[in-house]
């Protein structure tokens, strides 16, 4: 009997039609055997030996893959492997359940944060994980060597290391039942052009071995056990798909430049090198949002000035068109486990990003060395979050300052002029932009918190995400509000937020005179190739007309 399912959230693109195989995870449960005094020197020595196999896995899958680099990273961290000797000493307990224990708080404080790039992470933790649980248990890792014939991969939850060992030319796509669209393993799926849908809740319950499925990966549309008509509907799909994706490579040759001739900039949000070579391979102009989160949360410490400018070094050599960084913005939902915070009852209100940076000068100015010696290697530009008023800009740019003036004290070579801009994301910023623009070199409008804060709406509650709204009335009269100004200033004004990437925002943005779009690198071709389709001037009127015809653009 036919059954369909809608996944609201979708992770890779591309349409498939094939039998189910439902892949069954081994047990990687710690087992709850007691340890002696005298055994736990012995239980440490395990912990070692599996130690040291996992490390030697993933380096050696390091040098195809640069997400198993952060995984090895992960497997290595001295405070991991402290926290799990200290558990095992305090609490008398086996290797294996330390080892759950630690990782599995350590994923929890991802899982618990709002920002969805964040919170897969967790998922990251759980595979390095899940590699020492089964050395420890002396199990094997999944197994797909058995798949000797085409397929769709059905599955509770895929990780990394197992979209690394599938063969692609039988499996033709795959549906796990949780994740999300901004875990690696969606980024995975991307690369290898393999129509992906996470999340799909109850689709273990409703699929078998016998079943046979249709999968859209652009809609989230999935259907099992179609009938005849729908799986000649899917078979149409496929088609316009193959020759949609040929029309997105042929326009990938070209700028993003509409029929008129007007040229904007297309850039791709990055967290780490990877996501940056991701983004050349896409074709972006540059980096429009460096998120250097990461880099603090995957150690064990505040990365140094060296740690840190080995990095952005790399990143403006892979970039040299543009890169911008934005820097440190922790605090809210995004906690360091070596810098402790207070537990604020509002922390998306409390003291972070900005506000730690200007408070806590010494980090901030590892960092801005680390940017400003970067800058000798490519086009880089320096982003300040969460601002509310013109002395942050300020103070931040005094600091700056400070720091070129150290540089070139000590022989240290740096660009002379690198432009600072301001990440457009509260209120305040809104409704002072006219002024900020007077003192910065360009806008960049990060929407995501933008539309929380305008809005009200905690995007990470259930009960009112509906509300979340990046097309309602004062979303769209505030972003257009910060380009007039910026325009009136003569800066460019970009947007970073996941608005830029959404092709039913790309004419109404055009139409407003958007300078920058900054997005997911996967979202590229499909925006390059409607903006070449678009006229500015039709867009340009059709916005023009909307705000003169009604009291909104909505």
């Amino acid at each position: 009997m036919m059954k369909k399912m809608q996944v609201e959230r979708t992770a890779s693109n591309g349409i498939a039609a094939a039998k189910a195989y439902i892949h069954v995870s081994p047990d990687l449960s710690p087992s709850d055997y007691p340890v002696s005094e005298k055994g736990m020197e012995e239980e440490a020595e395990r912990f070692f030996k599996a130690k040291g196999e996992v490390l030697a896995e993933l380096e050696g899958m390091a040098g195809e893959n640069g997400i198993f680099r952060s995984y090895a990273a992960i497997a290595e961290d001295a405070t991991l492997e402290e926290e799990i000797l200290t558990r095992m000493r305090e609490t008398n307990c086996n290797v294996q359940l330390a080892v759950a224990g630690v990782t599995g708080e350590a994923a929890a404080v991802f899982e618990a944060m709002e920002d969805e790039y964040m919170k897969e992470r967790s998922a990251d933790i759980r595979d390095v994980a899940k590699r020492f649980m089964a050395k420890l248990k002396g199990c094997s890792l999944s197994d797909f060597s058995c798949i000797t014939e085409p397929v769709i991969l059905v599955a509770r939850d895929l990780y990394p290391s197992d979209v690394a060992a599938l063969n692609l030319e039988y499996v033709k796509g795959f549906i796990t039942q949780e994740g999300g669209v901004t875990s690696h393993v969606s980024i995975m799926a991307k690369d290898a052009g393999l129509p992906a849908l996470v999340g799909a809740q109850g689709i273990l319950s409703m699929v078998s071995e016998n079943s046979w499925i249709c999968m859209d990966g652009k809609t989230g549309e999935i259907v099992i056990d179609p009938d005849m008509a729908e799986r000649e509907r899917f078979a149409g799909k496929a088609q316009e798909y193959e020759r949609r994706k040929a029309r997105y490579e042929e326009a990938g040759r070209l700028p993003a430049c509409t029929r008129d001739g007007h040229v904007v900039r297309l850039c791709a949000n990055a967290g780490n090198l990877e996501d940056v070579k991701t983004a050349m391979e896409n074709q972006a102009h540059g980096i429009g949002l460096f998120r250097t989160e990461f880099l603090y949360m995957e150690k064990d410490h505040f990365p140094t000035e060296e740690e840190q400018f080995a990095i952005y070094r790399e990143a403006a050599l892979l970039s040299p068109a543009e890169l911008t960084i934005r820097t440190l913005d922790i605090g809210g939902d995004k906690a360091l486990p070596y810098f402790q915070m207070e537990n604020e009852k509002n922390p998306a209100l409390g003291w972070r990003a900005i506000r730690i940076s200007l408070e806590k000068k010494d980090l901030f100015k590892t960092q801005l060395r680390a940017i400003l010696r970067a800058s000798a290697f490519g086009h880089v530009r320096i982003l300040l979050p969460m601002l509310i008023s013109l002395g942050e800009l300020r103070e931040a740019k005094r600091v700056v300052e400070e720091c070129r003036q150290e540089l070139m004290q000590e022989g240290k070579v740096c660009a002379s002029d690198v432009p600072i801009g301001v990440m457009v994301e509260t209120p305040a910023c809104v409704l002072l932009a006219e002024e900020f623009a007077k003192e910065t070199d360009f806008f960049s409008i990060g929407t995501n918190d933008l539309i929380q804060y305008l809005l009200a709406v905690d995007r990470g509650n259930g009960k009112v995400a509906g509300l979340y709204d990046g097309f309602h009335p004062a979303v769209l009269r505030a972003v257009g509000r910060v380009i007039e100004a910026g325009h009136g200033e003569e800066i460019p004004v970009g947007m970073c937020g996941e608005l830029a990437g959404d092709e039913r925002a790309t004419g109404l943005l055009i139409g407003m005179g958007l300078d920058e779009f900054s997005m997911s690198p996967g979202e590229l071709p499909r925006i390059r190739y409607g903006i070449q389709n678009m006229s500015y001037k039709q867009e340009k009127a059709v916005v023009k007309e909307q705000a003169h015809g009604a009291s909104d653009l909505a």
